[in-house]
């Protein structure tokens, strides 16, 4: 059987999707750029490969890629703010299509690539979908519009007969959420006590073990060039602390916060410190980002949990590894 190249499997997603190949016998080769540990699965599963890499370094990728049979992109650099804003489309845009040009070379079989939800159209009142048109416009940050530009390159693989399919997981919550992600922080914030008020915004959570298993039914079921939103429930911030316990009862009004953000992001431009409230997550946050998983539902078979689900498990694990007080 030949390998799954992984990339990104140190971090959140990356990890529960090399965990999940391996669960089902598939030998796993994990790509990382070595500033990171694979944590737990070389020991745990005999044949886990680890190899060293860069996604600007095309040759680490031709090697990384060689002899596999499906290469899941899972990797990407996911910040809200950057003092060097190039680096996220060097690394999401570039990254991918050196990634993608080596599978391509290599003759790889399938490639699924890991997108976002926020390269999916909002609607007001609605649930957005795939297939709603988009624009680079229509992008609110530089995080954003670097994996809009990245997925836009995907298509263009796909296009060009190359067998591509897009995934675009929501908030995914869970266990081994090392760095933590975004949601991930909002969540250990909340239970260490850091969170008095909310904010009127909503976000649509998912299990990661649920986004790990989409993207292999994507790589079994998929259709070359569609995309695959991979969600459960549609909950406002609010819902989210209160499946974590007992939920703020006062709510910041949207000026506040954009000016609270406004000064923690002209802070960080000085020291060079990542803000406690980006000015890009509060501006993402006006929207609700509610959208439907329907289609990969009927085309994949995609079956989520309940979102209080991870919300509970990431509790649990973040708890038990000392990042709440």
């Amino acid at each position: 059987m030949k390998p799954a190249l992984v990339t990104g499997a140190s971090g959140f997603v990356g990890w529960h999707v090399a965990q999940q190949l391996a669960e089902t016998g598939v030998p796993v080769r994990a790509l990382t750029r070595g500033r990171n540990p694979v944590r737990e699965l070389p020991e745990r599963y005999a044949g886990f490969e680890v190899v060293t890499g860069d996604l600007q370094d095309r040759a680490s990728l031709d090697r990384a890629v060689a002899g596999c049979g499906v290469v899941y992109h899972v990797a990407a650099d996911y910040r809200l703010w950057s003092r060097e804003p190039e680096e996220l489309y060097r690394s999401n845009r570039e990254g991918t299509r050196n990634l993608l040009a080596a599978a391509r070379a290599a003759g790889v079989e399938r490639v699924v690539y890991t997108s976002t939800v926020g390269c999916i159209q909002f609607v007001a009142g609605g649930l957005g979908d795939e297939s709603l048109p988009v624009t680079l416009e229509d992008m609110t940050g530089h995080y954003k519009r670097s994996k809009f530009l990245a997925e836009q390159v995907a298509l263009e693989f796909a296009r060009e007969g190359f067998p591509v399919v897009i995934v675009n997981p929501t908030a995914p919550v869970g266990d081994h959420d090392f760095k933590p992600t975004p949601t991930g922080q909002t969540i250990v914030d909340f239970l260490s006590g850091r969170m008095p008020a909310y904010l009127d915004t909503g976000l649509n959570v998912v299990d990661v073990r649920d986004v790990a298993r989409g993207h292999l039914l994507a790589a079994e079921k998929g259709r070359v060039g569609e995309r695959y939103i991979l969600g459960s429930e549609n909950l406002t911030l609010q819902q989210i602390f209160a499946a974590l316990g007992d939920p703020p009862k006062f709510r910041v009004p949207y000026a506040v916060a954009y000016a609270a953000a406004l000064m923690s992001t002209g802070w960080a431009a000085v020291t060079g410190q990542a803000p406690r409230a980006p000015l890009e997550g509060v501006k993402m946050a006006r929207k609700k980002m509610w959208v439907t998983h329907a289609k990969a539902a009927r085309e994949l078979g995609y079956a989520p949990a309940a979102a209080k689900v991870g919300l509970e498990r990431a509790a649990e694990w973040f708890r038990a590894n000392g990042y709440c007080r």
